[in-house]
């Protein structure tokens, strides 16, 4: 099965329940996770990525505070579930009858910092855009703002979630991705964001690891 292809072994997030499952994640993307990177479970992670990582806040906040620079946001691959069972690669986010017709999307992106280019995080992240309201909807689905901002500039009522921690050695897709070497070793997590009190969004977040600015 090639990587982004329809599988019954995807669950929407109101399938898998309030646990973010790694496994379902990768999939959307990935039929060979590996490809992307080795994944063990961990409870400690080593400086600087506990403090980038081991929290309950955004990591677009995080990422921004840490490096010293504003982020932005590029998405690399994404994917729209309709209600009629389609599945579409990209949508084009001028049609919003395509983005209201919406029941799950999810995105591969990294995020750079602005002044000095540099790409400090990968994640893939999935929706469920009837939990969100119709224009923050829409500007998630853009992808020019970062999520987490978009959250925060429109005051939407939500609760980040720490799940789980990670050790990850990148594989071929991952190091091209984070500017890494195949086989590095960085860290990661998987979160949820409850919006308005409903579980919202799964995300798999993994961090470069740079050192701070100046």
């Amino acid at each position: 099965m090639p990587p982004g292809s329809p599988s019954s072994d995807v669950e929407t997030l109101s399938e898998s329940g309030e646990q973010v499952d790694l496994k379902s994640l990768l999939r959307e993307f990935y039929s060979d996770f590996s490809e992307l990177a080795e994944f063990e479970l961990v409870t400690d992670i080593p400086e600087p990525f506990d403090t980038l990582l081991n929290h309950q806040s955004h990591m677009t906040v995080t990422v921004e505070h840490y490096h010293g620079e504003p982020v932005d946001v590029v998405v690399h691959r994404r994917r729209n579930r309709f209600r009629d069972g389609r599945v579409a690669q990209a949508v084009d986010v001028a049609k919003p009858e395509e983005l209201d017709a919406t029941e799950a999307y999810t995105r591969e992106i990294t995020l750079v910092t602005q002044d000095t280019q540099r790409v400090v995080q990968h994640g893939i992240v999935r929706l469920d855009p009837s939990a969100l309201s119709r224009s923050v909807w829409h500007q998630i689905a853009s992808g020019e703002i970062p999520l987490g901002r978009v959250l925060i500039e429109n005051n939407v009522l939500r609760q980040v979630q720490l799940c789980r921690l990670w050790k990850v050695t990148t594989g071929q897709r991952l190091a091209e991705l984070l500017n890494l070497n195949v086989g590095d070793v960085v860290y990661g997590r998987t979160a949820l964001i409850r919006c308005d009190h409903r579980p919202a969004i799964e995300l798999l977040e993994i961090v470069r690891g740079n050192g701070p600015i100046g």
